[in-house]
């Protein structure tokens, strides 16, 4: 065995989501940590420098002086990227950010991995929530900033800096697992030099499948690459691991049933098409309210306590079930226990986020882009606000978002909408690929939703602030940043009141 050491680390294009929580676990392990990026916007900018990591503006072979023990180079770095270029060619040692979390965070560890298209954050965030509420000290890793943490990452307890993974380190097996370290599994590639998914290379040990939709068309040009990677991943968990996979979505049955070594552990919710699975864990809704949503938990068949979700949408209690499900049959979590910590937990930041009410006018900011996402999204929030308009603020932004692949889709996505606003194209799509922005307005007309396409970001807030009234709720839907359009909006309509 190894003994344990603090190292150098330095991570080329730290300031995204995943790399600077990565950066933030090798910090709190005692490491000296660096990195650089060309630039350093909230939220992650100023999160690094409150937990110590040391930042460089620009990407230039001098921030490799003095030589890191080791640099983590992110996705987002291109072959000609001149600090990755000189790392690899300097002979140090290098890695991307999915070797680096598995090669010297989660050795000693059962991950527990949540894939699918839909659902992951929130997935995650849940098993981490259940897990630490239950005392079993758990280790995360969330692609979001989970409500009940002040942080989007963390080490198990007693887990410290090592310089290499400890060699012949004990793994979980059948009748007992080690500390659970929870990961949300990202199906996007690698690195540059190394183009497979990052979620094959977490060593899962339970793992949960939300989903599974063609998405990311810029890396999974058809839908049998996508769900090849998920296979891949399927194929990776153990014999005497476990697969917690929604039978509500045919996809994740035939991907799950081809290709698991692990037993399955089927959930729904109640209503679901089950394809041909009876759901070990099913949920059944029982009343909602602007609070939240209260359902029943059936077992094995058995009815299990009544418990609550302050999260509104079938989508959420699907998320439920999963993260109950695997903390409970994966790491020994009584479901009494896992049901008595859901009413606490409060969700993730940018997931059916509240984040203002000025003028007595709800304001949401979520995340959701693919059209699954965004019909869930809104159809959650009309259940839980009947009154008022409904009006959804939507910026196609993501490559699979841009494109017309999903023309048709986006007019169920908008129909529990009273009224549609869409902002521009956030790619330079070549026309005759991208998705036709009036043409969706006018077939959303045709449906009854009143649509527009206002142009600018300051033209969308200022119509708002004239279409809004007390009781209405507006939904900004975007996997970016939005131009930070939500303080905008804020701001506009609180003058305005």
């Amino acid at each position: 065995m190894l003994e344990d050491v603090a190292m150098h680390v330095h991570f080329v294009g730290v300031a995204g989501t995943g790399m600077a929580s990565v950066a933030g676990l090798f910090r709190a392990a005692g490491h000296r940590v660096t990195g650089s990026d060309l630039v350093f916007l909230p939220p992650m900018g100023p999160a690094l420098e409150r937990w110590g990591v040391e930042t460089m503006t620009g990407y230039e072979p001098a921030h490799l002086d003095p030589r890191p023990d080791l640099v983590v180079v992110g996705n987002v770095c291109r072959r000609d990227n001149p600090e990755a270029q000189a790392a690899i060619e300097g002979g140090l040692a290098y890695t991307s950010m999915c070797h680096a979390l598995a090669d010297h965070v989660l050795e000693g560890t059962s991950p527990l991995v949540v894939a699918g298209t839909h659902g992951k954050t929130t997935t995650t965030s849940l098993c981490a929530h259940l897990l630490q509420a239950t005392g079993k000290d758990p280790g995360f890793l969330v692609g979001g900033l989970p409500k009940n943490f002040t942080t989007s990452f963390q080490l198990p307890k007693g887990h410290g800096a090592r310089r290499l993974p400890i060699a012949g380190a004990r793994r979980g097996t059948e009748t007992g697992r080690l500390v659970p370290f929870v990961v949300e599994g990202d199906e996007y590639d690698t690195a540059f030099f190394e183009k497979t998914p990052k979620f094959w290379h977490y060593r899962p040990e339970v793992a949960i499948v939300t989903s599974i939709e063609h998405d990311h068309v810029d890396i999974y040009p058809d839908e049998a690459a996508y769900f090849a990677a998920f296979r891949g991943f399927i194929e990776r968990i153990p014999p005497h691991g476990l697969i917690v996979a929604w039978c509500g979505d045919a996809n994740v049955v035939t991907v799950v049933s081809e290709s698991a070594r692990a037993p399955i552990a089927w959930y729904a919710v109640e209503g679901d098409d089950y394809h041909g699975q009876p759901p070990h864990w099913l949920i059944a809704p029982a009343q909602g309210d602007g609070s939240g949503q209260s359902f029943d938990l059936y077992v094995g068949g058995s009815l299990a306590p009544r418990s609550a979700l302050q999260l509104s949408g079938r989508h959420n209690l699907a998320n439920a079930a999963a993260a109950i499900a695997a903390v409970c049959q994966g790491f020994g979590v009584s479901v009494q226990s896992a049901l008595s910590a859901l009413p606490r937990f409060e969700g993730v930041a940018r997931r059916q986020d509240l984040v203002g009410t000025p003028r007595g006018v709800r304001v949401y900011d979520d995340f959701a882009h693919h059209p699954t996402a965004v019909r869930e999204t809104l159809a959650g929030l009309r259940a839980r606000h009947r009154e008022g308009r409904l009006v959804a603020v939507y910026e196609p932004r993501s490559a699979t978002a841009c494109r017309a692949l999903h023309q048709a889709a986006y007019l169920e996505a908008f129909d529990p909408a009273t009224d549609v606003m869409l902002a521009p194209l956030g790619r330079d799509i070549p026309r005759s690929e991208a998705l036709d922005l009036e043409r969706l307005v006018s077939d959303l007309r045709g449906r009854g939703v009143r649509a527009t396409l206002p142009g600018s970001l300051d033209a969308i807030v200022a119509a708002l602030g004239g279409l809004v009234e007390p009781g209405d709720t507006v939904v900004l839907l975007s996997n970016g940043a939005f131009g930070g359009i939500a303080r905008r909006l804020l701001d506009s309509l609180a003058s305005d009141a």
